[in-house]
């Protein structure tokens, strides 16, 4: 069954047929996390999404280059362009390191929870502090065509000269310039030197203080955070590439800036299509660690929260996750985990059930029906890539798969070559499409890798615990495990892990 892939084009803000600028082959874009803390929950959602999308575009048997950054200089508090400190500076600061320690630190962190929530790698993951040139250049290009200019050893985008070119500013979000001209920024320090107050800084002059420094034509500074994506996607995918994700919060001021950066340096846009995941909420409300309303990945796999009554499995979560849209809002409840790790595991043991079947007709009267099922999951993928739809669809498929199993529907009733193709399909589904995880499988080395990345940062929390003397935390993490089927033995070379039959 033919069918067309499309995707919900943030830009213009409907689904479009998905047409590659160059047949066959897929540039994809991604804004990776800023390395001055461990990645949170919200940002895991976003990167599991991009990785279904980067699956799927690769089932579809597009060659498909997918670069997602590494931003470790210019990323200031509270994302602003100027007057304000560095994050990855702060936290060197905070924790008497050196940046590129605070850097490594977490970028390894990162690459580990990935690894956990089996995220494939990206193609390419530059970093921004290993593109200084390019971005200099960048910045170069836009003063020489006349949309950057130079106050005080720092470099601002005009923005109003962009929208007087009739090149325009706000396409994306949907902001005004009148109105962002009009706005008033008491609390950004530096503003006087902006021509007009939605101008934003391309670099930026370091005072004394400033860690993290390189020369430029124009001073001794750093560059904006906005720059540094697009010299890097420029750099890696062309001027004018197919995809570029992030979460909806990137939307402004970030990828806003990097559409006026790439037309003044470059006079093209840099993304035919725009995608962007929706925000992660939990029990119905944005997290927030002020408010006690939030919760890391690593405690979920622990259960030592408040919110959650259970330890629950990277794959489950990576489950629940997939449940929802990517383009929607997603609650972390409880009860939603909860329901999660029961649909997880009925899809695991429909699955098992399925490739111990076996059939020797050649056609079945079921065969019709069974492969619409198959087509119309491949439909509701192909529809923005709609997880939960699709998912849906292979759920409807496990009651048959059950009644072939317990005899209550007769093999003979399912022809061979539809049998190879449901099998084949579920298993690309669940495995290579949603990324899951059959830990239970045998065989499933991959599995065991995954779980065992996971118990050794959850044996390093406990013995911080312990070597802290928090013998209820640790005590909490030992109890938790046991009751999701992990015990953990101490020992003289230190703890040990293993499941539970």
């Amino acid at each position: 069954m033919e069918q067309s892939l499309h995707v919900y084009n943030s830009m213009k803000g409907e689904k479009e047929v998905f047409d590659p600028i160059t047949e066959g082959y897929v540039g994809m874009y991604v804004c990776g996390p800023t390395v001055y803390s461990d990645v949170h929950l919200g940002n895991c959602r976003t990167f599991v999404s991009f990785d279904i999308i980067y699956r799927y575009l690769l089932n579809l048997g597009f060659k498909v280059r997918y670069v997602r950054n590494i931003t470790d200089v210019g990323h200031l508090e509270g994302d602003a362009d100027t007057g304000a400190e560095d994050k990855m500076a702060k936290r060197a600061r905070l924790e008497k390191l050196e940046p590129m320690e605070v850097a490594h630190k977490y970028t390894v962190g990162f690459h580990d929870m990935m690894r956990i929530f089996n995220t494939k790698s990206p193609s390419i993951e530059p970093r921004a502090t290993g593109h200084i040139i390019e971005q200099i250049e960048m910045v170069q290009s836009i003063i020489d065509n006349g949309y950057g200019y130079v106050k005080n050893g720092s470099v601002y985008f005009d923005t109003k000269k962009l929208v007087d070119d009739g090149k325009g500013y706000g396409d994306l979000s949907g902001r005004k310039i009148e109105d962002l001209l009009v706005e008033t920024r008491s609390d950004l320090k530096n503003q006087s030197e902006k021509k007009h107050p939605s101008d934003f800084a391309i670099w930026i002059k370091a005072d004394e203080n400033h860690l993290m420094r390189w020369n430029s034509p124009w001073s001794v500074g750093f560059p904006g955070w906005h720059l540094e994506c697009s010299a890097m996607s420029t750099k890696y995918l062309g001027k004018h590439f197919d995809i570029h994700g992030g979460g909806n919060d990137l939307k402004f001021p970030h990828h806003e800036n990097e559409i006026a950066q790439n037309i003044g340096s470059c006079s093209c846009t840099p993304a035919k299509y725009w995608l962007h995941t929706n925000m992660l909420l939990m029990n119905g409300k944005k997290m927030s660690k002020s408010d006690g309303n939030s919760i890391t990945p690593t405690e979920l796999f622990t259960g030592d929260s408040v919110h959650i009554s259970k330890a629950y499995s990277p794959m489950v979560i990576r489950f629940f996750m997939i449940q929802s849209h990517y383009r929607s809002t997603l609650d972390l409840t409880d009860d939603a985990l909860l329901a999660a790790e029961k649909g997880f595991k009925r899809l695991m043991d429909g699955n098992r059930a399925l490739q111990n079947l076996k059939t020797d007709a050649s056609e079945g009267a079921m065969d019709k029906e069974i492969n619409e099922m198959i087509d119309a999951a491949f439909a509701e993928m192909n529809d923005d890539f709609n997880t939960p739809k699709a998912l849906a669809r292979l759920f409807e498929i496990v009651p048959k798969i059950n009644s072939f199993k317990e005899g209550k529907i007769a093999m003979d009733q399912i022809g061979s070559e539809t049998l190879n193709r449901l099998q084949h399909t579920f298993k690309v589904f669940v495995f290579d499409i949603f990324g899951l995880i059959d830990q239970m499988e045998e065989g499933g080395s991959e599995g065991i890798k995954v779980l065992d990345g996971v118990m050794n940062l959850v044996i390093d929390i406990r013995k911080d615990a312990r070597s802290n003397k928090d013998w209820g935390t640790a005590d909490k993490i030992r109890d938790s495990l046991k009751a999701a089927g992990v015990q953990i033995k101490d020992g003289k070379e230190g703890a040990e892990w293993e499941l539970l039959n």
